[in-house]
């Protein structure tokens, strides 16, 4: 049996009042009265049987659970959007759409998007967030940034970036009663973990330490960029990528406790069709791509 959906007004207020932490500011993006926002939030959570929002002295912040269904909600409304511009828009020469992974669209493409928007103002991006191959025939998108060994049959693959692994944290982790000066010392640690990932275990490996540190009790998150969140918090020692952490180093919201990094067996690469006619708005995306990541930016 195919469950209900839940109340779409209640979704849209849900993800509106989680970006901006505020009831009263959702309640002027969507042009209703707070009470109404609070109101739909409330019928959400009784529709859901969980708790979304935590009130607390004027402040607002997300439950555990509303954190982990965020993601979700921001990519349907997302899908909707883009949809509907496809149905709607007649200058698709304009309009380009590009698919990727959520992790790699939160933690670096989308914090860069504006140098491209600056360069091209003409040029009207689209991301789409999707852990599946594209099929450049059905899903009418433009290009894709993917993981792998750029070794996918009927595409072009120009090679963007290769990550390197290593644990990160929050610095107030390095500041409390447990050590954290060498490796050994994470058996103490509460590891952050992404599902399907194999990155501590090839990191412990590369160590010299035992894999069944990796087995120790843990948090798993379904998507790398909520495990590096999660590091920020404070909340454990997570396994860093550097295109998802780089950033975040640099402002000092994670350091890395030590010296050793295991380099990836794969990389980035944004994938087009082969053998099309290539649009002048692709030619110059795949251009600023490549300049940006082969100049560290």
């Amino acid at each position: 049996m195919t469950a209900r959906l839940p109340s779409l007004n209640g979704l849209r207020a849900f993800e509106a009042a989680a970006r901006h932490l505020s009831f009263t500011l959702a309640a002027g993006e969507l042009n209703v009265t707070q009470t109404a926002i609070s109101h739909q939030i409330r019928r959400l959570e009784e529709e859901l049987g969980v708790r979304l929002f935590i009130r607390q002295n004027r402040a607002l912040a997300l439950t555990p659970e509303a954190r982990d269904y965020l993601p979700g909600v921001r990519a349907a409304f997302n899908d909707l959007r883009l949809a509907t511009d496809r149905l709607l828009r007649k200058d698709d020469d304009k309009v380009l759409t590009v698919s990727t992974i959520a992790s790699l669209a939160a933690k670096w493409l989308l914090p860069r998007l504006t140098d491209f928007q600056e360069t091209h103002p003409g040029i009207d991006v689209r991301i789409t967030t999707s852990t599946s191959l594209v099929d450049f025939q059905r899903d009418n998108v433009d290009a894709a940034i993917r993981y792998g060994r750029g070794q996918w049959p009927g595409v072009r693959a120009d090679w963007l970036m290769a990550d390197e692994l290593f644990p990160v944290c929050s610095p107030s982790l390095l500041r409390n009663d447990k050590p954290l000066r060498t490796p050994e010392d994470l058996k103490d640690h509460v590891l952050l973990h992404t599902n399907n990932g194999d990155d501590w275990r090839l990191w412990l490996t590369a160590a010299g330490l035992s894999t069944g540190i990796s087995r120790q009790p843990g948090i798993t998150f379904d998507m790398t960029f909520v495990t590096v969140q999660a590091a920020i918090d404070g909340m454990g020692v997570a396994m860093g990528r550097t295109s998802y952490v780089k950033d975040d180093i640099a402002k000092s919201r994670l350091v890395v406790p030590f010296k050793i990094a295991l380099p990836a067996d794969a990389g980035f690469y944004l994938v087009s069709p082969e053998g099309r006619r290539e649009a002048p708005k692709l030619a110059a995306f795949r251009q600023w791509m490549i300049a940006a990541t082969h100049n560290k930016a």
